[in-house]
Formats: structure tokens, C-alpha cells, sequence
């Protein structure tokens, strides 16, 4: 397993996703986890009661994920492994969660992405995750999506935006390596 995915084993959800959970109005349905890595939000949702299907590209994230899933949550756990930029229909859910994993979107693939991703979100459904700005360490990679914060009012400007978080600090990644943070933390009801 990659040092990635044995940092992050066993971690506790996002807050981001705590928060999503808190305004969720309803029972628990059905949620997407994009990019869930060794499963720290997926986890969180299944012991919430909700139905998860976890999509990561790396077999290795989504076997830790189901070696930490109990017996319990086996019919309610699906995984799909591929990566973002796989043009297959996502699962209509209530609840979309992409925590730390879209910035990972190859540029050229993210518009279409995004499209799939409203699209598979029932009215009324929430979305939960991070982006990327321009200041962050990492914005100066090929392969990384960022977004400025005027972007992000834009691409959620049909929405009804219940949480934009803007964070910038120096600090460590899951593996331990300095980086400087400059992303944003969204919250957003599909209207």
C-alpha cells in the first residue's frame, strides 16, 4: 500500500463532509465518494447509514477501503474504480462528496466532469468538497485543476451556496511534506 493511503487509513472524516452530514435534512440515502482514498469519508457515511458508492482509479485505495468496511456495511458499500476523466454516468445520489480530489482532475477533463457530477446530484442533494486556488503549491502542475475564488462563485452560481471557505497556510501533506494550502472548502445544495 502507498504511503498516501497508510497515512490517511483509519483518519476521521473531513470536516467538510461533517458539516454536509449536519445540514442534511432528510434521511440518510444515497452518497458519492470521488477520490476516497482509503475511505476515511466513505467510512463515516456507512456508519451514518447512508448507501456509498466510493470511486477512486487506484485498486489499492479501494481495497484498504473495503478492508476497513465491517461485515455490516457490505450491502451498502459499491466501489467503481476509475479515474475522473472515465466518461461513465455516475449513480444518482443525494449527497456528493470530493474531498481534496477534483484539483486531481486532469484540466481538459474537469468541465465535463463537473457536468457528470451535477448531473448525477438529485435535486435538492448536497455537494461537499475541495478546490484548489491559485496560490497553492501545487497550481503550477499540468495535471492539477484550480480554481480562483470568483471561478468557483460562478460554477456554483445556480446553486444555493451554503458554505465557500477560503484557507491559505503553510503546512504538511498526509505523507508529511511541506506544502503551502490555498484552497476552498464548498458546501452547496443543487437547486
Amino acid at each position: 500500500m502507498d504511503r498516501f493511503l497508510d497515512a490517511t487509513k483509519g483518519a476521521p472524516e473531513h470536516p467538510s463532509l461533517r458539516k454536509a452530514l449536519d445540514l442534511w435534512c432528510g434521511p440518510a440515502s444515497k452518497a458519492l465518494d470521488l477520490g476516497c482514498g482509503a475511505g476515511r469519508d466513505s467510512l463515516a457515511l456507512l456508519r451514518a447509514g447512508w448507501e456509498v458508492v466510493a470511486l477512486d482509479q487506484s485498486v489499492d485505495a479501494l481495497d484498504a477501503l473495503c478492508v476497513q468496511a465491517d461485515s455490516s456495511m457490505a450491502g451498502t458499500l459499491t466501489t467503481l474504480c476509475q479515474p475522473f476523466e472515465d466518461n461513465t454516468p455516475l449513480p444518482a445520489v443525494d449527497l456528493a462528496n470530493a474531498s481534496f480530489a477534483l484539483p486531481f482532475c486532469k484540466p481538459e477533463a474537469f468541465t465535463d466532469c463537473w457536468a457528470r457530477i451535477t448531473e448525477c446530484l438529485n435535486k435538492g442533494g448536497l455537494f461537499a468538497g475541495h478546490f484548489f486556488g491559485p496560490r497553492d503549491s501545487w497550481a503550477a502542475k499540468d495535471h492539477t485543476t484550480i480554481h480562483s475564488h470568483e471561478q468557483l462563485l460562478r460554477q456554483f452560481e445556480s446553486w444555493a451556496l451554503l458554505e465557500l471557505n477560503e484557507f491559505e497556510f503553510d503546512g504538511k501533506t498526509a505523507i508529511g511534506r511541506s506544502k503551502h494550502w490555498h484552497l476552498f472548502e464548498v458546501i452547496a445544495r443543487r437547486s
